[in-house]
């Protein structure tokens, strides 16, 4: 396989890196500032939005668009390499309309959205003028088997009304925020899979509550990792993403190249942390020695060298699997690369972090939140656990299949 970058790309890299370096990280202290100073939703990141935008630096994200929708149509595999150079600074993704949950969002809604939702929706989002949140995890029930949810949306007259509880609803505190994607029962009696339906939810409507935002490893995020209580929510039928019992079908096409940014940004952080490590070892001394000379930092050096390289070339085969063949066909690639990405930013992280001794937990470096983000990384659109099974599952099915690989086998171990 080859994954050579266009020169399209190469370009686009350039002129991202240029901008991530003269606009995003000059303003990194006054994000933090702003964040201190209590604004949930720093200033600086919608004036850093309209450069990028003048420089069309904007949706980077989605493959297809139409006349009316601004950005720039970019495959997969080519939006991988720019997402791990947003990633290095955990909050620019927002300044190019690139930030989860949003780009999920959109992509949802250019599937599957009538021209009204488009028009009321998915526009204002793709001009950066409004964010959205996804509401699917469940406080009370297992949310990595979707069947579980308990959220209720009933049909009612010209209505639906919509009952439940859900939380780390990323990004429901956001002050731009105006609709919630929600998926919940729709049909109880339906077969597991075609029980669920999504329905478009404007976060003003009466019922909608924003009930705390739920700190991760003791942080509150800006925008919010919300639980919000939905009591007797009422919304029009138009609402309805979709047809009824799509639900579950929707939320596998919506995760698939969610993933896959998740995943580049991640190798941009261990990138990061790679970098800080290496130039920690060439400056620290300790026993009269610099650290860079002890063969163990040599060691983790090199080890995180290659696990990223590794990581990086199975994040961009899923890439060109998911725009070649599609969501369904690039499934067991795209698992494989959400348990490989997480584990390998805790790992880098963790190094690096030994690298700088105690300062290395502490917020004179972004080591300790990018560590953190990491192990919460493995819960973020389905933990380890459920990905491996996919893959396990995926090489059962193939010495099941092969007749001829079994009996092979078989010849290995017989006595």
């Amino acid at each position: 396989m080859e994954f050579e970058y266009s020169s399209r790309v190469r370009e686009l890299q350039a002129t991202l890196s240029d901008f991530m370096h003269n606009f995003v990280l000059p303003a990194q202290n006054r994000w933090r500032q702003e964040i201190a100073g209590g604004n949930r939703y720093p200033p600086v990141i919608e004036e850093l939005k309209t450069a990028a935008r003048q420089r069309a630096l904007w949706n980077l994200f989605l493959p297809t668009l139409r006349p009316d929708e601004p950005g720039t149509c970019l495959s997969n595999l080519e939006y991988a390499p720019l997402a791990e150079i947003m990633g290095r600074v955990p909050w620019a993704s927002e300044v190019f309309n690139c930030s989860a949950p949003d780009t999920g969002n959109m992509e949802l809604l250019h599937m599957f959205a009538n021209p009204e939702q488009n028009e009321r929706w998915l526009l204002p989002l793709l001009r950066g003028e409004i964010r959205s949140c996804f509401a699917m995890t469940e406080p009370d029930v297992a949310s990595s088997d979707a069947t579980n949810i308990r959220t209720t949306i009933q049909c009612d007259g010209d209505d639906y009304v919509v009952k439940g509880r859900k939380w780390f609803v990323t990004g429901a505190q956001h002050p731009l925020c105006r609709l919630v994607i929600v998926l919940g029962v729709s049909n109880s009696g339906a077969a597991p899979h075609l029980r669920h339906s999504m329905i478009l939810v404007p976060l003003e409507t009466t019922g909608v509550e924003i009930v705390r935002n739920v700190p991760v490893f003791n942080h509150y995020a800006p925008e919010g990792h919300c639980e919000v209580l939905l009591n007797n929510v009422r919304v029009p039928r138009t609402n309805l993403l979709g047809e009824e019992g799509q639900g579950f079908a929707l939320a596998q096409a919506r995760l698939g190249p969610g993933r896959v940014h998740h995943c580049m940004r991640t190798i941009g952080q261990c990138e990061l942390a790679l970098d800080l490590m290496t130039l920690r070892a060439l400056e620290r001394r300790a026993f009269n020695q610099c650290l860079a000379d002890f063969s163990n930092v040599q060691d983790w050096i090199a080890e995180s060298r290659i696990e990223i390289d590794q990581a990086r070339l199975l994040v961009l085969q899923a890439a060109s699997k998911l725009d070649r063949l599609g969501n369904k066909a690039a499934r067991v690639d795209v698992s494989a690369i959400k348990v490989i990405a997480p584990r390998l930013q805790t790992r880098v992280c963790d190094r690096a972090i030994q690298i700088f001794g105690a300062m290395g937990v502490t917020t004179d470096t972004p080591l300790a939140d990018l560590f953190l983000w990491g192990r919460a990384l493995r819960f973020v659109d389905g933990p380890d656990e459920v990905h491996l099974r996919v893959v396990a599952q995926q090489e059962f099915k193939r010495v099941q299949r092969d007749g001829e690989l079994r009996d092979y086998l078989r010849t290995l171990s017989a006595p």
